[in-house]
């Protein structure tokens, strides 16, 4: 597993929203320019639907895990990201925990990881000002 966190100092009940209502993903990760079928207005667990990258790949996914207000995961074919926010002084940490078989793993983190490294600190500086 693979993860990548960064400091906020906005309470996690203000990144929440933004971590787990597909509609706000926009405000965080520009690449995500939608997502049907996985909950409304926050992700649901076993729901599957599909998330739109980069305004055109319609990409499917599945909504495995869930625990309000702390985390939810989902799987897009073999790889499983855990989104997750956890109290800390002072504000919270906002984290994604990536894992995959095999090879894919380090080769989705090296190139995916410096997109979720950026997309986590646009969460992070979003949520301090809500």
């Amino acid at each position: 597993m693979r993860t990548f966190e960064v400091t906020s100092s906005a309470r996690p009940e203000a990144v929440w929203p933004l971590l787990s209502r597909p509609d706000r993903w926009r405000e965080w990760a520009p690449h995500l320019r939608g997502a049907w079928g996985l909950g409304a207005p926050e992700v649901t667990a076993g729901r599957a639907g599909v998330v739109r990258a980069l305004g055109l790949l319609p990409i499917p996914a599945r909504i495995v895990e869930k625990t309000s207000g702390r985390s939810w995961a989902w799987t897009v074919g073999p790889v499983r990201m855990r989104h997750r926010v956890d109290p800390a002084p002072g504000g919270c940490v906002v984290g994604l925990d990536l894992s995959a078989p095999g090879p894919l793993e380090p080769a989705l983190a090296a190139a995916y990881g410096p997109v979720i490294e950026w997309t986590l600190r646009r969460l992070a500086a979003r949520a301090s000002v809500d």
